[in-house]
């Protein structure tokens, strides 16, 4: 089932979201209904607070984006594979590599995209949607998405890494956003 995903400005994009246990209630349709809204979104990830859950669990697929790579992309990021996977109480090791700047977007904040410096490499542990653990290292693109939905599980949003000029241009932007003044093709919660 396509669910709503919730709009810039409400307070569960803002929580510092919980670890859950293998009874968390209806788990598999939950994740089931992440990956279908995330693809009926075009999105690359989506992470629980997105759909209105304060828990630590997100979703990514890379696929759309590495297959995507231009000639210079190829060259930028040689040995990129794609990434399909379920994290579930994912919690940072640690980040390294240079910082780079990427266009980025989310889905919860539509129509607004913004240059965001992230780590090149990141390194995480959590579990599969088996509740296997695993402990991994990831990097160019596939740890970019990781770490926006890793921020989206820690309360934070790409817009909270722009420079206080850039934030106060499109706070217009923002605020349409969080009121429903905003034309998607897919399902949204607003604040009211």
């Amino acid at each position: 089932m396509v669910l709503p995903i919730v709009a810039y400005g409400n307070p569960v994009l803002r929580k510092m979201c919980e670890d859950i246990n293998p009874d968390y209630p209806e788990l598999k349709k939950l994740i089931a209904d992440m990956w279908e809204t995330m693809y009926h979104s075009n999105g690359v990830g989506i992470a629980a607070p997105q759909v209105n859950r304060p828990i630590r669990l997100f979703v990514i697929d890379t696929e759309q984006i590495v297959e995507g790579f231009d000639d210079e992309d190829k060259k930028l990021y040689p040995n990129e594979k794609p990434a399909k996977r379920v994290f579930i109480n994912a919690h940072k090791i640690e980040e390294t590599g240079d910082q780079w700047a990427y266009n980025e977007g989310c889905l919860s904040i539509p129509k607004v995209r913004e240059d965001v410096s992230r780590s090149q490499k990141v390194r995480l542990r959590y579990m599969d949607e088996n509740f296997k653990e695993h402990e991994e290292e990831f990097f160019g693109i596939t740890a970019r998405v990781i770490l926006h939905e890793y921020d989206h599980i820690d309360g934070k949003l790409f817009i909270d890494y722009l420079p206080p000029l850039k934030k106060r241009l499109i706070k217009k932007k923002l605020d349409d956003i969080s009121v429903g003044r905003i034309k998607v093709d897919y399902k949204m919660l607003f604040v009211k």
